[in-house]
């Protein structure tokens, strides 16, 4: 068949709706009612031929010729925007769409520097898309190989193939307790008598302070801030599990749990007196961010002038 514009949005849309894992859950994504996803999604099908997915109450999958067409839907939206972008610096013009995968809550670190290389990028280029989606550590470096985005900003433990990191700067993450929770007064208590007494403090606070420790349960999280590096014999056999780090901060908030989050992001509640760190010079560790890019991908002008701009921000910081 021959690609006309037509297709290229219906690929798009197909695209955000594998991504998204179905119709409803793409209604957001791509600011569009069901109704109208689903009749696109049947135009497409039509066009090609193929039965792209199976959708009904037992949910979304697709068929095999779907998984052949979302990897090359893939392949030709980037090919179209590297073509796009190519063409727009031959005119020493920046155009195209900045595609932005990032872990969450990035935003309330003062160190991160994306808004200030979007400004830049876009006193570049007036006529630069930008697009960001949220992701959970492993589904950034996944957008990043797959084409999906530009560029990344995450963790890594296990780096891939195929993909440059570059380091931006070190999260702090502490575990905290909230108000409710048997250790928020005994942290507070073990913290004025260690201010009292400095080393010594009364040993009967500290170890009604660990027994509380092993008894409370803590948020497991896939997460890849935090997963693999803790090692803390804390007690992670419980009913609480989060992938994000606001999901972390409504268990701990329950006053039930306790758990580890980024410094930056746990300020909030910290300097409004809800939430305490547990014994920080034990229970903490630091990770580095970094920004991801693909080694393909990096020849775009577009990509290449994005990685100079998030190189430069954070270099400066």
């Amino acid at each position: 068949m021959q690609v006309q514009d037509v297709d290229l949005r219906l690929l798009r849309i197909f695209v955000a709706i594998v991504e998204c894992g179905g119709l409803s859950a793409a209604e957001s994504r791509l600011n569009i009612g069901r109704s109208t996803i689903s009749s696109h999604l049947s135009d497409l099908e039509v066009r090609l031929g193929l039965k792209l997915c199976k959708r009904g109450r037992s949910g979304f999958e697709l068929t095999e010729p779907g998984r052949v067409t979302y990897q090359a839907s893939l392949e030709l939206l980037q090919q179209c925007e590297a073509f796009a972008s190519t063409v727009a610096s031959s005119k020493n013009e920046l155009s195209g769409r900045v595609t932005i995968a990032t872990i969450d809550t990035m935003v309330s670190d003062p160190r991160c520097g994306v808004a200030r290389a979007i400004s830049a990028l876009k006193a570049r280029g007036g006529n630069i898309q930008f697009d960001i989606q949220v992701c959970e550590a492993r589904e950034v470096e996944t957008s990043v190989v797959n084409g999906r985005s530009l560029v990344g900003l995450g963790v890594s433990r296990h780096q891939l193939r195929g993909l440059d990191y570059y380091p931006l700067h070190n999260e702090y993450n502490y575990l905290y307790c909230a108000q409710g929770h048997p250790l928020f007064d005994q942290v507070e208590s073990d913290l004025i008598e260690s201010e009292l007494l400095e080393d010594d403090v009364a040993e009967s606070d500290s170890a009604k302070l660990e027994a509380l420790l092993a008894e409370a349960e803590v948020i497991t999280s896939n997460y890849l801030r935090d997963k693999e590096v803790r090692n803390d014999g804390l007690n992670y056999q419980n009913s609480a599990i989060a992938y994000h780090d606001e999901g972390i901060a409504h268990l701990i908030l329950s006053g039930e749990f306790i758990g580890y989050l980024p410094e930056h992001y746990a300020s909030y509640w910290v300097d409004k007196g809800i939430f305490r760190a547990i014994q920080p010079e034990k229970y903490a560790y630091q990770i580095p961010v970094m920004l991801i890019t693909s080694k393909s991908n990096s020849a775009s002008p577009l990509a290449e002038a994005l990685i100079e701009e998030i190189k430069r921000v954070h270099d400066r910081a």
